[in-house]
């Protein structure tokens, strides 16, 4: 039974640059809500909200009440974690296996199996050539939905090519013995090609409709961001296609003259974290300039903004170019103004701990700490920051079949954790 303590958050602030603070939704550990009556600021009722730093655009308002500077939720989850493996090159993306054990991608080009006691497997053959220089390399990986039975994996690299390199996106049939790939064959490629090392993305995640949805950068650069906003290319975009690679005839550019058919949506910088929840609606975390990271809820054709539009200031401090929103775009369910650098995303399901189910959990490479996000009707009500005293890097956070969490970390021996309950 779930302790009968509930800690009510009653409201959320509304800028940086105001103490005052908007009663709203209140969330409780038990994951359910209270309906706290509206009105104006007031500071009987101001929440300690959880970022008190000092914004890096502090002249930017937020669109409406709640998307920046959540109050701070406490957890009444207790759990202890433990480090499964040590040793990991620069891990990317751990994804666990029905039997206990990881399959793990490595940026330099391995995959691996790690086993539930935590032995470190050999490199697994069959993978194409991997560009791993800078942000790039053997990126993210995902399972079949149908795994247990056509032991289908996909993964995403970047792949050298003429001009340059890019994203790509390949799948093959993991072997008996779990040690090679066969019938690898790369059923997506990013385009154009591009020669710099930067914003790939990327996440993949299959949806409830059984289709890949796969998450793609702009590579950064002044002369590549205008193509987060062009249909006749990928970058920037999220893209939906089936597990072949064929283009579903239901996709909202589908026919439309020069467009790329794979795009689901539009006008987004560099994702690396991306997840569905238990209604099956998909949200994407993407890392955005020095006060600029974004929470969207993605919905088909929309366009959400980059880089036209966007929160925070360029990494040289300079403002953007364009405002905050413009009539066309989509504004975020929420953002972080400083960022925290999102990469991996989970969206908690399990049954091990009742009280984060439905939270959102979002690895953080900049602030190097695991994020909770409550959400409640599609706002966030809440923000908790997990592991901040352990000062690591996470890269990727995920469910386990046994409904622990488990996250690996951005370091040269990155090391696997388990997230479970106490004891």
């Amino acid at each position: 039974m779930h302790p009968t303590r509930a800690t009510l958050l009653i409201t959320l602030c509304v800028s940086a640059a105001s103490a005052a603070c908007t009663p709203r939704t209140a969330e409780t550990t038990s994951g359910t809500s209270t309906t706290v009556p509206s009105g104006g600021p007031s500071t009987d009722n101001a929440c300690a909200p959880l970022e008190s730093r000092a914004a890096n655009a502090p002249n930017q308002r937020p669109a409406f009440a709640g998307q920046t500077r959540a109050c701070a939720a406490e957890s009444v989850a207790a759990y202890d974690v433990a480090v499964v493996a040590t040793g990991i090159a620069k891990p990317w993306a751990v994804e666990p296996l029905a039997s206990g054990d990881f399959l793990v991608t490595e940026k330099g080009g391995q995959l691996r199996i790690v086993s539930a006691a935590g032995t470190i497997g050999a490199p697994i053959t069959g993978l194409p050539a991997i560009d791993s220089r800078g942000q790039g390399g053997l990126l993210d990986v995902a399972l079949s939905p149908g795994f247990d039975t056509d032991r289908t994996v996909f993964w995403s690299f970047t792949e050298p090519r003429d001009g340059g390199n890019g994203t790509s996106i390949a799948r093959g049939v993991l072997s008996d013995d779990r040690r090679s790939l066969g019938d690898v064959r790369v059923i997506f490629r990013v385009l154009p090609a591009y020669a710099n090392n930067l914003h790939y993305g990327s996440r993949l995640a299959f949806g409830p409709d059984g289709m890949l949805y796969a998450t793609f950068g702009e590579r950064s650069d002044n002369e590549t961001r205008p193509y987060a906003q062009r249909l006749d290319s990928h970058l920037g975009k999220i893209v939906r296609i089936r597990p072949d690679g064929s283009v579903p005839t239901d996709n909202p550019f589908v026919g439309q003259g020069n467009a790329r058919p794979e795009i689901w949506s539009v006008g987004h910088r560099n994702i690396q974290a991306a997840a569905f929840d238990a209604n099956g609606q998909l949200w994407e975390i993407e890392h955005g300039t020095r006060g600029g990271d974004e929470l969207n809820r993605i919905e088909k054709g929309k366009n959400y903004g980059w880089a036209e539009v966007g929160y925070g200031v360029e990494y040289s401090g300079s403002p953007l170019p364009g405002p905050t929103a413009r009539a066309g775009t989509e504004q975020p369910v929420y953002y972080w103004d400083p960022v925290i650098a999102p990469s991996g995303a989970q969206f908690y399901t399990g049954d091990a701990f009742p009280a984060w189910r439905g939270n959102l959990f979002i690895g953080a490479l900049k602030e190097q700490r695991l994020v909770r996000l409550s959400i409640q009707n599609g706002r966030v009500t809440g923000e908790e920051h997990l592991l901040a005293d352990r000062r690591r890097r996470i890269r990727d956070v995920k469910q386990g079949p046994d409904g622990a969490l488990y996250v690996v970390t951005d370091d040269a021996s990155g090391e696997l954790w388990r997230i479970s309950p106490r004891r």
